[in-house]
């Protein structure tokens, strides 16, 4: 959740006071580091656990602070907006069972906030990118409501000082301005931490780098926003877009964006990447900090670092260095994994986790120092192209070879994995459950990002998109509850959704926006042939701006040319001398039944929908009427399964 006591980094004197602490605590960090303060004869692991909260419709619930003053307990905590909330899980020691404890504790935990859900009518789900999310849901309005997060609104939104624009490319193409940094809340992910002992901390890192996209190409579960079949962990390209604090300029200029991969190799120390850092982006929180650095290093005491903390809390690296305090006092360093995706499952989830971090135990033995073997560049783009395709990847390994990530993975990393696993004298127990589980997710070439990928197409065909992914997420859900690793789903079906209440239906969920228009001085004769061609009865006007400034309608044309068939041929005529000039219009933030009123009100058979006077989609009755017939099928089908 990161440090609450922040504040805007906007005002010259404090700025400066809190620039000097964050200096002094790189100091203090590199006095540790060569007088060998850091723990270094034991090794934790660790995980942070995102999730979502939804309602019976399976849309984000906007419930976490009503719910966490439910479960009332240290462990549940918020996140960023008020459908999320997060699991903090007790630190294990690498060694033994500890992966089946861990899995064990997030278990123990989901079930009790399960428990308070189910009283509020609620359900919490693991998943990178929830299939029903709507951009309504990452309205500003909906940022939890405490300081932290709405400081960080507030300043990522000033440091941009314009929309975020998402320009994702997938199956499916998302190109769309939001108003603020919120999108970031559409992912959640499943955090691991990995102690290091200072001295191996750059080579670990190289390895944590090299292995990213490999990595990340078996545990990929976040392929839909918005409706769009985009990346197969569309998360990556989502987070660094939304949180981007770049501005376009004229002329070329290399700036690294804030969430990042990285550059280079490391090098020397844990504290490049934090002085890189420094030098790369400015302080944009900060607080009061009353520790003296120097006087506790001259007295023995480890410091906390607090500014060092809180400015790398605003840079989000994928693979991000961290620095925190043991229970014995002892200060340690850690690399916090942040590539998985929340779910598909909890047994997913510690697969992943062991799969890393067996993987990482056992790099040193198996490459050595990887960045004579490596070029940077490929790791990078490696981690990318995994993002954008999973098992389906071909990467670039060691000394330039091309190989396919499923048998890169296979035949090469599990392997090592296995052994870094033994190596640590974790179980075979816990080695074979959780190795078996990525052993099968390869074979069968079956991620959560695949598996939603397939069902989605599948169901596309005799469903709307909502229903589509209404059907997925429920599906989710329920595997979720028995903890069904995924490659054994079957792909998920319009009877995965219990009670179907299409009532509660936003505008923008059920809206076409796939629209055919026209402008003004357009000819009728095209609009005519627009209207035959693409068996339509309405199509809406926008001026160059895209602004919605009429609609015309299949009944006006042919009461038009009903009136011209008995009258001499003369020059043709323009849209504007025939449509109607101030259409009815509704909100995509409206609901269906707000649509449905309109409609009958107006005795009117199409909608446009506007936001800002920018036409977005449109409603007609067609639309009510494949609903109908697919409700009613529905309820056939029930009727029939009843009897």
């Amino acid at each position: 959740m990161g440090d609450l006591n922040v504040k805007i980094a906007n005002n010259a004197v404090g700025s400066q006071k809190f620039v000097r602490h964050l200096l002094n605590d790189v100091q203090a960090m590199e006095h540790m580091l060569a007088n060998d303060w850091f723990e270094d004869d034991i090794i934790r692991i660790g995980a942070e656990q995102e999730m979502c909260i939804i309602d019976k419709s399976f849309k984000p619930a906007h419930f976490n602070i009503q719910l966490l003053d439910k479960i009332q307990s240290d462990d549940v905590v918020t996140e960023l907006a008020k459908f999320n909330i997060e699991l903090n899980l007790d630190p294990q020691e690498f060694t033994g069972s500890c992966f089946s404890i861990l899995e064990q504790e997030i278990q123990s935990k989901m079930d009790l906030v399960w428990k308070h859900c189910e009283d509020m009518e609620m359900m919490p789900i693991l998943t990178g990118i929830l299939p029903t999310i709507r951009k309504s849901d990452v309205a500003l309005e909906n940022v939890t409501p405490l300081e932290r997060y709405r400081l960080l609104m507030e300043v990522l939104n000033k440091l941009r000082g314009d929309l975020v624009e998402l320009k994702i490319n997938g199956t499916d193409e998302l190109n769309v301005k939001h108003d603020s940094a919120l999108l970031e809340a559409c992912n959640t992910s499943f955090q691991v931490h990995l102690q290091i002992r200072p001295q191996d901390f750059v080579q670990k890192y190289n390895h944590s780098q090299a292995i990213a996209g490999p990595v990340m190409a078996l545990a990929v579960n976040s392929p839909l926003l918005f409706g769009k079949r985009l990346w197969h962990e569309t998360r990556i390209a989502l987070f660094q877009q939304s949180v981007d604090t770049r501005r376009s300029m004229d002329h070329l200029r290399d700036r690294s964006p804030r969430v990042m991969f990285g550059n280079s190799w490391l090098t020397d120390s844990i504290t490049e990447l934090y002085k890189e850092d420094i030098v790369r982006y400015r302080v944009i929180l900060n607080s009061d900090i009353k520790e003296n650095v120097h006087e506790m290093i001259e007295k023995g005491i480890t410091p906390k670092l607090r500014a060092l903390n809180i400015h790398n809390g605003t840079v989000y690296r994928w693979n991000r260095p961290c620095y925190g305090i043991s229970p014995n006092g002892k200060p340690h360093l850690r690399i916090e994994n942040r590539i998985f995706p929340a779910g598909p499952s909890i047994l997913d989830e510690v697969a992943n986790a062991s799969f890393w971090i067996g993987l990482m135990n056992g790099m040193e033995n198996a490459y050595g120092d990887i960045t004579t073997k490596m070029d940077f560049d490929d790791a990078k783009n490696n981690f990318f192209v995994a993002s954008q395709h999973g098992l389906n990847s071909y990467m670039n390994w060691l000394d330039g070879h091309r190989i396919s990530a499923a048998e890169l993975l296979s035949k090469e990393l599990l392997p090592i994995a296995r052994e870094g696993l033994k190596q640590a004298n974790i179980t075979d127990a816990d080695i074979s459950r959780y190795m078996d589980v990525i052993e099968a997710r390869i074979d069968k070439q079956i991620t959560g990002s695949s598996w939603m990928l397939k069902s989605y197409n599948k169901l596309i065909k005799d469903a709307a998109k909502e229903e589509a992914a209404t059907a997925i997420t429920s599906s989710i859900v329920q595997n979720q509850r028995e903890n069904i690793p995924v490659h054994k789903w079957p792909k998920a079906k319009l009877e995965d959704i219990p009670n179907w209440s299409p009532h509660v239906l936003k505008v923008e969920e059920f809206m076409t926006t796939d629209i055919f228009s026209v402008q003004p001085n357009d000819i009728l004769e095209l609009v005519a042939d627009i209207l035959d061609w693409r068996k339509i009865r309405y199509l809406p006007v926008e001026d160059k701006k895209g602004k919605l400034v009429g609609l015309i309608t299949s009944r006006m044309l042919l009461r038009y040319f009903k009136q011209q068939s008995n009258l001499p041929s003369k020059k043709p005529e323009p849209v504007k001398s025939l449509m109607l000039k101030d259409p009815t219009t509704i909100s995509p933030y409206d609901t269906i039944m707000d649509a449905l009123r309109l409609m009958e009100e107006n005795k009117i058979g199409c909608l446009p929908v506007v936001k800002n006077g920018k036409l977005v989609g449109v409603v007609t009755e067609m639309d009510f009427m494949r609903l109908s017939s697919r409700l009613m099928k529905r309820l056939g089908n029930q009727q029939a399964e009843r009897s």
